[in-house]
């Protein structure tokens, strides 16, 4: 086991924090506004007495934002993970399926999922993990029968306060980063160099979501306002539900 060495964390989120906001822009050039629609409840926005085409564009695309920016986020601290145990245990990507991190310690070898948050799971992703756990050990001990092989779900914020779940073990925020790293500070010590060029990247941001806010407001206008400008909710609730002739 070898000390972390915070200077190679920080060179290593400067050198790669751009991957974040460039999949971040690709994320709202890709968004096509009949497709965002479509996947939205057109029932809440009449419900929520909204009535202009601004705040429904802005809406759908925020919500969008939202959950892309939480997927591409949590992909790009995964690969921070992986090269934070690589210095320290000699941790690998792992080419086993559902499993993201590989690594020895004191004789025992870890297999690591590694999740943003801790409730990112429902029953059947939880099964599903719980599985590839299973199938994960039986594979590593097939060319060593002794080998002690210990599960993780390591999640890189939030906690769990009972982190022992049976089969596996549920690591989360400073937890986590200790168990990859073996510096207990190291979950506040990321904060800093996460912020590298943050405001100058924000700003290519905002420049790439006014234009789309500009772009799917006039199309929406065009396509789901009568004369008069008001909305025609009819003509909304059928792209969204009606049944294909």
């Amino acid at each position: 086991m070898n000390k972390l060495n915070l200077t190679d964390v920080s060179q290593y989120v400067e050198q790669n924090i751009g991957i974040f906001h460039q999949k971040r822009i690709q994320s709202i050039e890709s968004l096509k506004l009949i497709k965002v629609i479509q996947r939205k409840n057109p029932y809440l926005f009449k419900a929520k007495y909204v009535l202009t085409a601004d705040e429904i564009v802005r809406g759908i695309v925020d919500a969008q934002i939202s959950s892309a920016e939480e997927t591409i986020f949590g992909d790009w601290l995964e690969g921070l993970a992986i090269f934070i145990n690589q210095k320290v245990h000699g941790g690998r990507k792992s080419g086993i399926a559902g499993i993201d991190l590989e690594f020895d310690h004191d004789g025992i070898r870890y297999i690591v999922t590694i999740k943003s948050g801790p409730n990112w799971a429902n029953s059947r992703q939880l099964a599903e993990m719980k599985t590839s756990f299973v199938t994960a050990q039986k594979t590593l001990r097939t060319s060593n029968s002794k080998l002690q092989v210990i599960a993780v779900n390591g999640c890189c914020y939030g906690r769990d306060n009972k982190p022992d779940k049976g089969t596996y073990y549920k690591y989360c925020g400073q937890k986590f980063w200790e168990f990859i790293s073996g510096d207990r500070n190291l979950y506040t010590e990321l904060i800093e160099p996460l912020g590298h060029q943050a405001k100058e990247r924000n700003d290519d941001f905002l420049k790439s979501y006014s234009q789309i806010i500009n772009k799917f407001t006039k199309e929406f206008t065009t396509d789901f306002c009568n004369e008069n400008g008001a909305i025609d909710w009819a003509k909304l609730v059928k792209l969204n539900s009606a049944e294909k002739p």
